[in-house]
């Protein structure tokens, strides 16, 4: 029964989490670290299938949208550029994320880094809400070259975890002159490749730990992971545009006080 419960905690923080600028992986790791979730032997694998659920949902909800791209693409101009500015996003993440991947997996997943990263992110979302920014986008499809690029340059620094992949695109793109609710549609867009990207490749690594022990447990975190996601995905446009990121900033820093209180104290739940 325990396990069933860790099972549906974590995805719900996962399906919560992954499209937030609050950093899912980030979440994770303290879960584990300070409770334990996900040290139940196949916990690596469990990780990685449930933020499928996520990956799903986000599909699930754009898949008209995807579909008229991929068949606008070869007779529109503007799909064609605006896929191919996505892929250009998707580009260093792509290179950098499988030439350092065991760096990032073995250095970086330290849950000090973690709350620094935290409240770091938070400090720089309240300093962006404090900018009076004046935007020159509100499409995504307006975007230029180089804004896509750049963008998906920021989103590197997402592989620090507790920095927020949706976080540092959403910021990136509204320091380069988006508004708040098109950066944060463009944080779903360029989440697909990099989430489909980053979810084959962490499967191919972890192939051999695979098996059918814990197939229920998983089974659970996918479809809690999938059902939070899509709400998430579903409502935070609206909520961004009406209130900004301030929410977000005070829970990333509220969530990374509380992190480094407990490492300094040596607190542990498991």
């Amino acid at each position: 029964m325990l396990d069933i419960i860790k099972a549906v905690v974590l995805g719900i923080v996962e399906g919560f989490t992954e499209y937030l600028p609050v950093s899912s992986t980030g979440h994770l790791l303290l879960m584990q670290h300070f409770f334990g979730f996900g040290d139940e032997g196949f916990g690596n694998t469990f990780a990685i299938l449930i933020q499928f659920g996520a990956i799903l949902a986000l599909l699930s909800i754009y898949f008209i949208r995807i579909v008229g791209l991929a068949a606008g693409m070869f007779v529109d101009k503007t799909a064609r550029r605006f896929v191919f500015g996505v892929l250009l996003a998707f580009l260093p993440a792509a290179v950098i994320g499988a030439l350092l991947h065991g760096f990032i997996k073995s250095v970086l997943f330290n849950p000090w880094i973690v709350c620094v990263s935290l409240i770091v992110g938070g400090v720089v979302l309240v300093w962006v809400e404090s900018l009076e920014l004046k935007p020159r986008y509100r499409d995504v499809f307006s975007f230029s070259m180089p804004m896509y690029f750049f963008i998906g340059v920021f989103q590197c620094l997402a592989m620090i975890p507790g920095v927020s992949r949706s976080g540092a695109t959403i910021v990136s793109a509204m320091l380069l002159g988006s508004d708040r609710r098109t950066a944060a549609e463009f944080s779903f867009w360029l989440a697909m490749p990099t989430m489909a990207g980053a979810f084959a490749f962490d499967l191919w690594k972890s192939r051999h730990d695979l098996s059918s022990n814990g197939a229920l447990l998983i089974a659970i975190g996918f479809a809690v992971s999938f059902v939070f996601g899509w709400i998430v995905v579903k409502t935070f446009l609206g909520y961004v545009s009406r209130h900004g990121f301030m929410v977000f900033a005070w829970w990333r820093l509220i969530v990374g006080v509380l992190g480094i209180a407990g490492l300094m104290l040596g607190l542990s739940w498991k």
